[in-house]
């Protein structure tokens, strides 16, 4: 009976959480420092659009004056893996939000100007930030992926019984759309 206990005991220590967990969880760590990796880059990329832009549109300065405002709240709201939390992640999205907004009117403001199209440096920065877009989506894909892998270890049994006795580790949040129905909406882009 004593063998049978510590045996029950060994296989319930490798097979439920005792890795898979922090395992998870360092996962989690790399996932978010390769999304803010990203959101990074495109924040280093701005200044270099916004100067080519003012070259050519300079009476649009207002739209050029948002984006690096919004550049600026975008890269104030920043926090570690384990500061992740509903709040932290709302104020992280907020600020995101408003830089892609700034960043949508710069764009319409460029249609407006052929030139601008035109100048090899814009269209390449132009291609950059498109680059740099995708790369978001998909460090933010993959960040949500991990998540759902770690909260998934957490809450279901087997290996939430392990974590709810040993590590007691919380659900980590999800990225989230704030309002639905404006994201499923099209930009409209007006001349």
């Amino acid at each position: 009976m004593k063998y049978l206990s510590l045996l029950v005991t060994l296989l319930f220590l490798t097979s439920c959480g005792m890795q898979s967990i922090p395992t998870a969880l360092n996962q989690v760590d790399a996932d978010w420092a390769e999304v803010q990796n990203q959101y990074k880059r495109r924040s280093d990329l701005i200044p270099n659009l916004v100067e080519v832009v003012k070259g050519y549109a300079s009476h649009e300065k207002e739209t050029l004056t948002g984006v690096v405002e919004a550049r600026a709240k975008a890269t104030a709201v920043n926090f570690n893996a384990d500061q992740l939390t509903e709040a932290n992640m709302k104020k992280f999205q907020e600020a995101q939000t408003g830089l892609s907004s700034a960043l949508s009117k710069l764009m319409v403001t460029v249609e407006r100007y052929p030139d601008l199209k035109a100048n090899q440096n814009f269209r390449d920065l132009q291609a950059q930030l498109e680059g740099t877009e995708n790369r978001i989506t998909v460090a933010r894909n993959r960040y949500i992926e991990g998540i759902k892998s770690f909260n998934n270890l957490v809450t279901v049994p087997p290996t939430s019984w392990y974590n709810g006795l040993f590590l007691k580790h919380d659900k980590k949040p999800q990225f989230a759309v704030e309002n639905i129905e404006e994201a499923q909406k099209a930009p409209a882009v007006k001349f």
